[in-house]
């Protein structure tokens, strides 16, 4: 059975003009790094539009949304603002309800 979640962190990522593919690379490097930490138990790079994307992640308990928001892919985010993507907004959700993954 899957961890239940409770918590989770929605990121909004608006590409620079020309820099869309970079970004999806980006989002494809991040699941890489999120598959080490334990706290972090659904990861999702999304795309809302042609320039517009976005990471959905959730987690068990407050202590391992936390430990993300502190982890590498926060980092890079930080990192990467204003070279491939705007400022990013970064939305902490509580998770009402969830159907598990089979």
């Amino acid at each position: 059975m899957a961890t239940q979640v409770s918590k989770a962190v929605l990121v909004r990522l608006q590409a620079l003009p020309g820099r869309e593919d970079d970004v999806r690379d980006f989002l494809n490097q991040g699941l890489s790094i999120v598959e080490g930490e334990p706290g972090t138990v659904r990861w999702f790079g999304i795309k809302f539009g042609p320039s517009s994307f976005g990471i959905f992640d959730a987690f068990p308990d407050d202590e391992g949304r936390q430990a993300h928001l502190s982890g590498a892919v926060a980092q890079e985010l930080s990192q990467k603002s204003g070279e491939l993507f705007e400022e990013p907004t970064i939305e902490l959700i509580d998770v009402v309800v969830e159907k598990q993954p089979a």
